[in-house]
């Protein structure tokens, strides 16, 4: 089976091709440009130095969310134009269960989180035995104080990664940390990847139509309305 992932919820945008468990390439660029403008070419010159075209990929996916609202939809609406024009499957991923599966190669606890702004990350918290992951939290929004309180009942050192690891290590008081190597805390297309080709042996794939991004709060368009909204009303 030929997977095509991506990831554009951050900062990179990452692209990666495997069969089953194998990679057969992974693309990944971090360089300011805006994702609309660089993820369809990255697609494009991946396939093509495959040798492959969308026809050939029997599955098609995506992290979904957490993340920046506009990469999220960029990601999710290039997903379900490559799946609806070659009429394959998609599976939607968690951008949290995608980044830990970065670290899954390591024993413990592993907490992804994502910078969400407004002082919080996005943030779950997993567990791996080396070769897996167990899902200890859902995907949430919270303050870095409050994560630290979350992981220091644990009482175990912990492993982080995403864009909001800076932020995270500096901030934390009261749980332990290891460090993780700068190249495996960014997401990373081949984990969407491996995370869809699990979620595929367990039966779960939707068609493009249901294929949708996740958001764990409101955008800031929708933010800004709603305290418009608020002080007319108080006004009144």
């Amino acid at each position: 089976m030929k997977i095509l992932a991506i990831d554009s919820t951050a900062a990179a945008a990452s692209i990666a091709v495997t069969e089953n468990k194998n990679l057969l390439a992974e693309y990944t660029v971090i360089n300011g440009n805006t994702h609309s403008e660089t993820l369809l070419p990255m697609v494009e010159s991946t396939l093509k130095l495959l040798g492959l075209s969308a026809k050939d990929i029997d599955l098609f996916s995506c992290s979904v969310g957490p993340g920046s609202f506009t990469g999220v939809r960029i990601g999710t609406a290039t997903v379900k134009g490559l799946a609806f024009a070659s009429q394959k499957p998609c599976i939607a991923v968690s951008t949290l269960e995608a980044l830990a599966y970065n670290l899954v190669g390591f024993e413990g606890l592993i907490c992804p989180v994502m910078n969400a702004r407004r002082s919080q990350v996005y943030t779950a918290i997993f567990r791996s035995d080396g070769k897996a992951l167990e899902r200890l939290t859902e995907d949430t929004a919270a303050a870095i104080s409050e994560l630290d309180s979350m992981l220091e009942k644990y009482n175990e050192p912990v492993r982080f990664c995403g864009d909001g690891y800076d932020i995270t290590v500096s901030e934390i008081k009261h749980c332990r940390f290891i460090p993780v190597p700068e190249r495996l805390r960014p997401q990373s297309a081949y984990s969407v990847a491996r995370t869809a080709l699990e979620k595929h042996s367990e039966g779960v794939s939707v068609g493009d139509a249901e294929l949708v991004s996740t958001y764990l709060r409101p955008c800031q368009a929708e933010r800004e309305l709603a305290e418009k909204m608020k002080a007319q009303k108080e006004n009144q």
